[in-house]
């Protein structure tokens, strides 16, 4: 069992939770319901799901949750860019949460990849 308040991933995925609310309080109310409930979701998804997959018993459960996290990482990457075209975000915030989030999901990889290694020997 992993505690994941150790884990540099969950830290970097709670950190882009925080800029999301930050951006998506700027997108047009009509879209509470809508695409800001969704793109916040998907985010609060990641280091939840890193979170709850800690508490498991065995290493192939937390992987299991690794890639339910890596899932709503696409998601999310899914999302971010349809806040893009609809114009409720301009290119820098893109890139900078785009930058953030395939970080996560690099180290989502290799964390998922490390489990992996040591229960399939």
């Amino acid at each position: 069992m992993h505690n994941f308040k150790d884990l540099n991933v969950w830290k970097k995925a709670r950190q882009l939770v925080k800029e999301v609310f930050l951006i998506t309080a700027k997108f047009p109310k009509e879209e509470k319901f809508g695409l800001t409930s969704q793109i916040r979701r998907s985010a609060i998804s990641i280091p939840s799901n890193i979170a709850e997959g800690c508490g498991r018993k065995t290493q192939k459960d937390f992987c299991n949750f690794l890639y339910i996290a890596q899932g709503s990482s696409f998601e999310f990457e899914t999302q971010l860019m349809l806040s893009l075209d609809l114009g409720f975000i301009d290119n820098q915030v893109f890139d900078q949460h785009l930058n953030q989030l395939n970080e996560i999901q690099k180290m989502l990889n290799g964390l998922i990849n490390s489990i992996e290694n040591k229960f399939n020997k």
